[in-house]
Order: structure tokens, then sequence, then C-alpha cells
């Protein structure tokens, strides 16, 4: 062999590190193969050492041949690149790898379930806002008639029972066919909305009947993102904690209809006036269409969108035809339902504001709710009045006061207020009030304000406290209805104590000897202020407060013998509760505006009334026998136009500035003031001139009032007479007093009965127990029928054989306090003119 060295057979994967020529192709320039470790091999012979150990030649190149082989392959790689790129050109370039779709598909993915799972965890179900929850208390009258609604939101929350199924399946057909059967969201409708609104087919949410209340009941109308993505996530929760039911419930209490009316009880009341329970297919279509656009669909407001609302009507008619919830028969017969241009009005103005108020407050006082609970709303509070009693009682009202003020030309007529009430005796139940012409003109209720002087209405009260508790003169006669008294006007009182007190009669007329009944006919004060010594005071105020006037009464206490003259400030309905009880006998009921209360159909407890006796049947129905004797020839004829048996009282406080009548029939108890209040400093004053007459009395205007209140008021039920049981002796003249002149006597003990008062065993009066019962008195006995043991007295006819007394001298008066005249305001009740009605009725005063 030679010495040289020769050339060695390449190893497989050898290649040659000569340049290629440029136009080699790309495989050809791949071929070139490298080691387990990407570098190129070299010869056997590098990597060996010699003999000794030590690298060869070969060997100390390495590091240096791997640097270059890295960097040929990184420069093929990239010029790899670029020739591929060189193919990829024009609109090629746009089109993304499969590579880059499916990357862009996973991270898409990965964002939108990592989004919702986020979105799911962060977003909570809020509390609902307060818009949502806020309720209207809702007042009735006893039939179930409306009467009012209070509170800034006109909403009634009825559970599903209570909408009729006509109504569900309308609001069904209307906005979510598929309610029942879809998911909580539906996110294509959603989409498909979208798509409509952009494309101007109309506004449409896409949204379910889940996620309009969720809308509706937790969050905010605004249309935004956030509101949006809330709206999906709470609808999704909603739908897995809560029922379908209870889901549809709470829409149909949320859902807006327009005219103010907030879920689908209040509608059903502002477009037909009538409860949801009670809408038939026809007209629920009519209300499932104004969700769509509550404003523009009132076909009352916009008549010109009737074809539009009719096209809506016919297309949820057609829903419920389709998903099987109308017969398609029924759906041909039906015609579209106009709604009612104006339904009963849920505001304040006319009687309403009053009565709301007024039950409101007596909610409160009596602890039924409290005063927070009622401002939350959501009460159904249904009152004792009836609807038909209380038109008649403003209609009264109107046309025997209102209607004759000339606010124009008489200043006077422009303090003219009224007052009345109206109370069942037998039940306690307030049937009518009313309290003025309008509770948005005029704020104050006259029928419970205690401001006034009640005048002689009061006087009854005396002359019940004097049976009841026996009571004689001051010369020790039993008072009785045909005791004689000295009716002499400015006649001092005796047997007083106290400073000297001396009432004026009516324009100062001495009647001399006169029985107690003739002396109630005429209403002569001289008589009743002596009167009210000889029972004592504090005995009459007892005796008042039993009957039903309150402790609290403004004057009642500290009066002295003035008591009698009415000078303390009760109310028209403490007064009307006070003649209630003398006409069902002596027995009290406390009175009670309410009926029933319920909240979301919930009752509500109310607190039980015990009729207690308040003074014995005798003390009771002797006083009735007297007052019957006013209303046939005394102060009150004009009340005769009730055309019932009636007895009752009249009244006019000092200065002429309130005139009262208080009567009552069998059946029924009023009670009527009309009063003089500046407009402007809202003080008292006087009536002289009001309607034109020089004087405003309870004969008068009052007593009209009550005639054709009370005729209207129990028109249709059966004429009921009195049937009395009266003291012994009270159908009895006792002769006058040994000295009539000089009056009765101050000598004997005014506090001490005679031994022939009348004892426990007299018929059945009694006296009342502690615990509010009364011995002797089971209360079994039958109010139509007569009782043995006293005078049974009364007709359907009216008669007068229990009246005591047949006086017939002039028109009486009566006073406040001792001393008084006419120019400064003694209290005056007008004798009745001709045909039954008051001087006053013409502007004359009859002697």
């Amino acid at each position: 062999m030679s010495d040289e060295p020769q050339p060695k057979k390449p190893r497989p994967g050898w290649a040659s590190h000569e340049p290629q020529a440029a136009d080699t192709p790309d495989d050809a320039r791949d071929d070139t193969r490298t080691d387990a470790a990407g570098l190129p091999r070299s010869n056997e012979s590098d990597g060996e050492a010699d003999g000794h150990g030590e690298p060869g030649p070969a060997s100390a190149n390495t590091g240096a041949s791997a640097t270059a082989g890295a960097s040929a392959k990184k420069a093929a790689r990239e010029e790899r690149r670029a020739a591929l790129k060189a193919r990829r050109t024009g609109w090629r370039r746009l089109v993304p790898t499969w590579r880059m779709v499916l990357g862009a598909f996973l991270v898409t993915a990965l964002l939108v379930v990592g989004g919702f799972l986020l979105g799911y965890t962060l977003v909570q179900i809020p509390a609902a806002n307060a818009a949502a929850t806020q309720q209207a208390n809702v007042y009735l009258y006893a039939d179930g008639t409306v009467i009012a609604r209070d509170g800034e939101v006109n909403r009634e929350n009825v559970t599903l029972s209570q909408i009729s199924e006509d109504a569900q399946h309308a609001v069904l057909a209307a906005e979510d066919r598929d309610f029942y059967t879809e998911s909580a969201v539906d996110p294509l409708a959603m989409v498909r909305g979208a798509w409509n609104t952009l494309t101007g087919k109309g506004k449409q949410s896409g949204s379910t009947i889940t996620q309009q209340y969720v809308k509706n009941y937790y969050l905010r109308q605004e249309q935004t993102v956030t509101r949006k993505v809330k709206e999906f996530f709470i609808a999704i929760k909603l739908d897995r904690n809560q029922s379908k039911d209870e889901i549809l419930e709470g829409y149909l209490n949320t859902s807006f209809f327009g005219r103010g009316a907030y879920g689908i009880q209040a509608a059903a009341h502002a477009y037909y006036d009538m409860d949801a329970s009670e809408l038939d297919a026809g007209r629920a279509a009519y209300l499932a269409a104004l969700v769509n656009a509550p404003s523009q669909y009132d076909v009352v407001a916009h008549p010109g969108n009737r074809a539009f609302v009719e096209k809506r009507w016919n297309y949820v008619l057609d829903g419920m035809v389709d998903e099987g919830w109308l017969d398609p028969a029924e759906r041909a017969r039906l015609t579209f339902p106009v709604p009612k241009r104006t339904t009963l009005s849920t505001t304040m103005s006319g009687q309403r504001g009053y009565i709301v108020n007024i039950v409101k407050q007596h909610l409160v006082d009596n602890k039924i709710v409290d005063e927070a609970s009622l401002d939350a709303g959501g009460y159904r509070i249904t009152t004792t009045l009836q609807k038909s009693k209380q038109d008649a009682f403003v209609e009264s009202v109107d046309d025997n006061l209102m209607d004759r003020l000339d606010k124009k030309n008489r200043k006077v007529d422009t303090y003219v207020r009224a007052g009345g009430a109206s109370i069942e005796p037998k039940t306690g139940k307030v049937v009518a009030m009313y309290n003025g012409i309008d509770y948005v003109k005029q704020y104050t209720p006259n029928a419970t304000r205690r401001d006034f002087q009640v005048g002689s209405s009061f006087k009854p009260f005396v002359f019940t406290a004097a049976v009841e508790n026996g009571s004689r003169t001051q010369d020790g006669r039993r008072i009785t209805p045909g005791t004689h008294y000295d009716g002499t006007s400015e006649r001092p009182v005796q047997g007083w104590p106290g400073p000297r007190y001396a009432p004026e009669n009516e324009d100062h007329e001495d009647y001399g000897d006169i029985t107690v009944s003739e002396a109630t006919d005429k209403s002569v004060n001289a008589v009743y202020a002596q009167m009210a010594v000889d029972v004592g005071p504090d005995k009459v105020r007892k005796t008042a407060v039993d009957l039903g006037l309150s402790p609290d009464t403004p004057d009642l206490d500290g009066a002295g013998p003035s008591i009698a003259l009415g000078v303390a400030n009760a109310s028209v309905l403490d007064m009307t509760q006070a003649y209630a009880t003398l006409a069902n006998h002596g027995k009290h009921t406390p009175y009670t505006l309410v009926e029933k209360v319920t909240q979301n159909g919930r009752d509500i407890a109310l607190p039980e009334r015990h009729t207690r006796r308040a003074v014995s049947r005798e003390a009771a129905d002797t006083t009735t026998s007297v007052l019957k004797g006013v209303v046939e020839k005394g102060t009150a004829t004009a009340a005769q136009t009730s055309g019932r048996p009636a007895a009752g009282k009249t009244g006019t406080a000092e200065e002429d500035t309130a005139a009262w009548f208080a009567g009552y029939t069998p059946d029924l108890a009023t009670v009527v003031a009309v009063m003089g209040q500046d407009p402007v400093t809202a003080g008292h004053k006087s009536l002289y001139g009001a309607m034109g007459l020089p004087r405003v009395n309870g004969g008068g205007a009052p007593a009209e009032i009550w005639g054709q209140y009370t005729r209207d008021a129990l028109e249709g039920e059966p004429v009921s007479s009195f049937s009395l049981r009266l003291q012994p002796g009270a159908d009895e003249s006792q002769p006058p007093a040994p000295d009539s002149s000089g009056g009765p006597s101050s000598s004997g003990d005014v506090s001490a009965p005679a031994t022939d008062a009348p004892d426990d065993e007299d018929t059945d009066s009694g006296t009342p127990d502690d615990d509010g019962g009364s011995t002797g008195d089971d209360g079994s006995e039958s109010e139509g029928e007569n009782s043995t043991g006293g005078t049974t007295t009364g007709s359907p006819t009216g008669d007068t054989g229990d009246s005591g007394g047949t006086g017939t001298g002039t028109g009486g008066g009566d006073t406040t306090g001792g001393g008084t005249t006419d120019d400064g305001g003694s209290n005056r009740d007008e004798l009745p003119g001709p045909g039954g009605l008051s001087g006053a009725l013409d502007g004359r005063r009859w002697d």
C-alpha cells in the first residue's frame, strides 16, 4: 500500500459539505442526515485518539464542525419557509390553516366555558328592587267594590289561583308559548330578537318570561350589556330555585299594563273594573296584548291604533287555539272587548281620601296593622262601609246643603262644612261617612274631628244619666219624662257649689213650669242645666263615656252644669256611637270600620269586639221615648221625611259655629253636623246668613240631610217600630214642685236616691257589672216584641203614646254659658214651621 493517506468510504448518513447548486430541489437539500444529536456525522477516525490516548487531528475540529452544522440546518429551515411563503401568494395568504382554525376554536371554547363558569359563580340572585315589591293597599266597600288604592305604585299581588286560566294562557300565548317546556333562557331567540331589531322589524328582546320576570323583579329597565348579562345568569339560577308556576305568578304581578297598573290584578280593575279571577278569554287577550306596548295599545287613549291592537289581540287568541287552550268555536264567537273609558277612580279625590286615612288610623289604633307595614303596602282591606248608603249620604248633603250655597255672592257660604256618620246599632258597623266635599280640597275629615261643640245634642245623655242613677230633683222628686222643672230663662241653678250659673234660653224665652219631655222638645237650657246638677256632672260625664264618647273628648271634664248644654267637643263619629247605644237599648258595641283584612291571600286577625251593657235598658229606652217627641213635635220635625219611627235631638254650638242633628231609627243611628270654618285661617266661623238664612240650626239642614239619607239608606227594608221598656212611672205626669215659682228646692242630698227609686227588680234593668254585663238583664229579650214590666210604645206610624208631654210653646234655646245673649251666640234650636219644616228653611222665625 502507498504511504499516502487513502480516502475512506463514506458511512451511511454522510453528506458532502460542498455547496449545492442553487437549483437543487428542496428535497435534495433536505436529504442531509444527522446523528442522534442533530449534528453531521464525521469520519470514523475523527473521534479516535492516537495510541497514546491523545486526540487525533480530526477530533480537534469537532466543536467547530458542530457549530457550522447547526448554522447550516437553521439556514436550511429558513430557506424552506421562505420558499413555502413564496408559493402562498395572493388570496391564499388570507386563508387560515387548519392548525389556526383548530387553535382559534379551542381558545374560544375555553373562553366561553370559563366565562360562563365565572359569570355563574359571580352573579348571585339579588334582593328584589324596591319598585317591584311596593304594592298599593286596596280599600273596599263591604260588597267588594273598590273604594281606593293608596301608595305610589298601583299594584296588588295575587296568587296564581286568583288569576283566571284564560288570563294565564293569554299571557303565555302572547309572550312565551313554550314557557313550561323550555329552559330559562333561549339563546337562539335572543339572537333572533337582536337581528330583527337591527333589521328594522321592531324592537324585540328575545327574552323568555323568566328573563322578563328577572328584569322586572330583580333588575332595572335600562338597556345595557351589563344588565343583559346579569339577567341571563340570574334567570338560569332562578329556574333552578323556583317552579314554573312561581315564576309565572311573579311575572304576572310585576308586568306593567299601562294606566299606571302594575300586575294583572290592578290591570283588570284599570281596564275592566273586575278582579283578575273574572277575566275571560277576550279581555285576557287584550291585557296580554298590552304588555307589548302598554301606552300605545290603549285603544281608549289612542283610538287610531286600534287596527294594530286588534291584530295583536287576534294573534294572542290564535296562539291560545294552537296550544289547545281555547276552543276554536269559542274563539270564533269572541269580539274585541273595548275597555272602559273610565273605571272607578283609585285616587284620593272625593270621599276616598278621607275614608282611606280614617280606616288606616283605625287599623293602627286598634293594633290590627302597624303603620310601617301599611306603608309597605300589599293589604286588601274590606271596610264595613256600604256603597249604596255612602252614595246616599253624599247625595243628601249635596241636595240639602251644598247645592244651596252661593260661594260667589255670600262669603259666609265659603265657611260651610259638613260631617256625618251612620252606624248599625246592633252590630256597631259604620256603614257610611261624610267628611267633606273633596279630600284634595279640604283635608280635615269632618266626621272624626274633635274641635266643635256638640250643643244640645248632648242633653239626652243628661236624662239617661238621671234615669240610670235614679236621680232626683233638689226637692226629692224622681226624674222622669213627666217631672216638672222651672224653665225660666237665666234662672240660677240650685245646689251647685260653684260660681253662679244662670243659662239663658233662646231669645230669653221663659217657659215657667214645664215637664222634662216638653223641655227636651223645646231644648230648654234652664231645665237641663238644673238636671245636670241634680244628677251630678261627674255622673253625666261617666254616662256619656259609657254610651260611646271618648274619655279624651276635649272640654268634657270639669264642665260643671254647662256639660248639659254641650260644651264638649266630641266628634260626629263618637256621637253616632253614643246614639247607637241608645238605639240598641243601652247595649254598647264598639264601632268598627273594618270587616276583613288580608295580605297576599293571608287573613289578618281582627280584635274581638264585645258587646257590653252601658246603661240599663230602662234608661236607654226611656230616653228614646223622650227623643221621639223631638222628631214628632219638637225642633226636629224635618227628620220626619225619613218616613220611619225616629228619635233624635238637635243642637247648636256657641256663636252658631255648628249645628247638629243626632237621631236614630231601630235599624240605623246617624249624626249630621254643619260647621263653619275659615278656609284660609282654619278658624271657626259663625254661620249666620249661610244659605241666605238668618241662622243655621240643627232642625234645618242637618235634620233635612238626616231625613233624606235615612229614607234612601233604608229603602226596601221593612219598617221597624221601637220596642221600649220604660222606667216605672215614665208615662205618668208628676205634680209640679210645691213652689214652682221659686223653682226646685235646694234642700236635700242631690246624690242620694229616694226610697221609691227603681231597684234591680224593676223589669230587667239592673246595674251594669264591672265586667260590662248587667244584673237582671240576660240580653235575650226579643227586640221586636213587647216586654212585660214596663211600658211598650211606638208604632210604624210614629204614634206619640209615650211622649210624656204635649207642649206647644214657642221655640226654646240652649246655651253653653250663663248670661250670653242672642247676639253673643247662645245655642239655638228652632221650632218647626208649617208642614213640619223648620223655620230656617224659608228664612222665617216661627213663634
